[in-house]
């Protein structure tokens, strides 16, 4: 049955048609509604074609709570949606309003642009002439034929289908040189901090940080040595091999603790209280912890909360979406069910099981679903959280580089800055048959960066009127920060401006003017480039060789920040913790042998150890420098000299910043050679 919905929800039954657009936009998502309405304003006939019952994708489907970066990146149609969502309803934050409402202004805005949607149509073929798609064919038998195609789906089901390139899963970290790619086990890394009261009298406490890494020692085996329910053998790799593997999906489900709007989390047919014995372990292990320290609660709007996962064990399902990118329709619907049932059993397990401690179950009941949401799905949210699927290799592939020293894109058409946030891959047992999460970061920053328009397009040979903003060309370490649905909106956004540009100049969409499309962009308001970074440090800029922290080599685990004015924009400094376990090498190698000065970057601040040691190793010898990081550094602000020495060109420089027995929090950033 083909469906059309407009503002009104009007549903045209028909039989199957074949029908001819100027743009055919597969996914409903936020970035195919941004395509859509922002071609058809440009005077293209537009049809959205959505594989499931909803559009809207996460933004509409329990993803409330936006994660925005730096608001300052977001312009034309993401900031016009989220401004006109907030505005929609009383005290509704900007980037954080309900579900409904967030659905209501997307049928709005695409009923006010003439854009034709058609939902519960997954793609079945594709048609190409050469390196061209003349037409998709939906499961019902009807035909779309366009002259441009975007691919907005979070699978990338269009792209796929028209043969171009694309990858499932990590690369290694030798493929493109990225440090935290590929095969990642985390160690333990206890933490207790104190987490302030909120508004929400559930959410406070005192409790384990485990955000980030495995929060202490936890059996992950049976009492016949076999790994537990979601605990695996750890893989035949070393740290940084490729695999096949992406980080989990989940659930973003909103919640309330409302009395007149809350519906009992639900009992799933299925339920098997064994699938949480980690959770049970987790909770055994940290007495007295909180429901909002096993979840993330973010305020929307109302009384409305999105719940999210933190930690080892929350609404994340690691290792159960390996076959969801490249599967089949069955294998995806029962991979999609299994969310469900997993979710909602465990939200059940911690409200009902006499295990669980009282006052947890008491807390978890506190909360429930929202009548007033996803009302004709049991209250359900409407999406899973594919956060990651296919990956384009297109004619450019954004990495690691792009987002923390290399930002800068001439063909740049929207821009990014979330950190580098991936999700656990999937619990591992360690030798000692104690479980180690494996896969996760969320504590690396990125700059504001721009996202090269060839990202978008796949090869030439390969196709050459296809855009895809969702599953577009970038490494699995890009993703996890590009991931985000207001910059993908953004990039919805120069799809539908670069499909019409293509259309009225008949060119492929490799061959428009890309400045055309830039200069349209900023006429729309789109946010193109952060005048704040023109006076950023860049190592790439900066005379001498110059050596990141990014670039070089850490033992143990160092938090990155952007405080200060670091050089690339962001640096490392060691939390204050570990002393003596941590250390940050940098290996430089020097054109020709002679004398060069040593300088050491760093983002001074009281709270900054006065003797942090700086070990030099040169051609004469080894020397050891205390550096006061209390005190600015008197080079611009930027570099302090730590003396010159003799280096030879078939030995690297080599400068080593520790942290044994010093005084306050040490930072490390950039290091320079200067030829004297």
């Amino acid at each position: 049955m083909l469906r059309f919905v407009s503002v009104a929800a009007a549903i045209v039954a028909t039989t199957a048609f074949s029908f001819a657009e100027d743009l055919v936009i597969y996914g409903g998502t936020p970035a195919g509604i941004a395509a859509g309405v922002v071609a058809a304003r440009e005077g293209l006939s537009v049809v959205v074609v959505e594989p499931t019952k909803w559009i809207g994708g996460m933004v509409t489907g329990g993803l409330c709570r936006s994660d925005v970066g730096k608001e300052q990146t977001i312009g034309g149609f993401p900031r016009e949606f989220f401004t006109r969502a907030a505005g929609a309803k009383p005290d509704t934050p900007m980037w954080y309003a309900e579900p409904s409402v967030n659905l209501a202004t997307f049928q709005a805005m695409l009923d006010e642009a003439g854009v034709k949607v058609v939902t519960a149509q997954s793609l079945k073929s594709v048609t190409k002439d050469g390196a061209r798609i003349m037409s998709l064919t939906t499961n019902d038998g009807t035909t779309y034929s366009g002259k441009m195609f975007i691919d907005a789906s979070y699978e990338g089901d269009l792209m796929a289908a028209a043969k171009v390139s694309y990858i499932v899963g990590r690369e290694s970290s030798a493929q493109y040189g990225e440090p935290l790619a590929g095969y990642h086990p985390m160690d333990i890394r206890p933490r207790t901090v104190e987490v302030m009261e909120s508004d929400c009298p559930s959410i406070g406490g005192t409790g384990p940080s485990y955000i980030h890494g495995t929060p202490a020692s936890i059996s992950g085996v049976d009492a016949n040595g076999k790994p537990i329910f979601g605990v695996y053998p750890a893989a035949k790799l070393q740290p940084g091999d490729a695999d096949h593997r992406t980080q989990a999906y989940n659930f973003r489900i909103c919640v309330t603790q409302r009395p007149d709007i809350l519906v009992p989390f639900p009992k799933p047919a299925n339920y098997d209280p064994s699938r949480y014995e980690l959770l049970l372990r987790l909770i055994q292990t940290f007495p007295g912890i909180r429901f909002g320290r096993l979840f993330h609660l973010g305020n929307v709007a109302n009384g409305k909360y999105d719940l999210n996962a933190q930690g080892l064990f929350s609404t994340d399902y690691p290792g159960a979406n390996f076959d969801y990118p490249d599967g089949d329709a069955a294998t995806r619907a029962r991979i999609w069910q299994d969310h469900i049932d997993f979710t909602q059993g465990m939200l059940w397990f911690l409200g009902h099981d006499e295990r669980v401690p009282q006052s947890l179950r008491d807390q978890t009941n506190s909360w429930g679903l929202c009548k007033d949401e996803f009302a004709d799905n049991d209250h359900w949210p409407y999406a899973l959280y594919i956060r990651e699927g296919r990956r384009m290799i297109g004619e450019y592939v954004m990495v690691q580089k792009d987002l923390q020293t290399d930002i800068f894109k001439d063909d740049g058409v929207a821009m990014g800055s979330f950190v580098i946030d991936c999700h656990i891959v999937q619990r591992i047992l360690a030798a000692d048959g104690t479980v180690r999460d494996e896969g996760s970061f969320q504590d690396t920053p990125a700059l504001p960066y721009q996202i090269a328009y060839r990202s978008l397009t796949p090869k030439r040979a390969e196709c050459g009127n296809l855009l895809v903003p969702f599953c577009l060309s970038a490494s699995h370490i890009a993703y996890c920060s590009i991931r985000m649905e207001p910059v993908y909106m953004a990039l919805g956004h120069a799809s539908g401006l670069a499909a019409a540009q293509a259309i009225k100049a008949n060119q492929s969409v490799q061959g428009i003017d890309v400045q055309a499309l830039r200069n349209k962009l900023l006429e729309q308001k789109a946010v193109l480039e952060l005048a704040e970074l023109a006076n950023m440090p860049r190592s790439a800029k900066l005379p001498g060789i110059v050596m990141d922290d990014q670039q070089a080599e850490k033992t143990g685990h160092w938090t990155g920040s952007n405080y200060g004015n670091p050089v690339d924009g962001a640096s490392v400094h060691d939390a204050n913790a570990e002393k003596g376990a941590l250390s940050i090498c940098y290996t430089l190698k020097v054109p020709a042998s002679g004398r060069y000065e040593v300088r050491v970057s760093y983002a001074s601040a009281p709270n900054r150890a006065s003797n942090v040691p700086v070990r030099i190793q040169h051609a004469d010898g080894e020397k050891m420098i205390r550096v006061n990081q209390k005190k600015t550094p008197p080079i611009d602000k930027i570099f302090l000299s730590l003396g010159v020495f003799r280096f030879e060109e078939s030995k690297p420089a080599t400068i080593t910043v520790e942290n044994s027995d010093t005084d306050g929090i040490v930072g490390a950033d950039a290091v320079q050679l200067l030829a004297e």
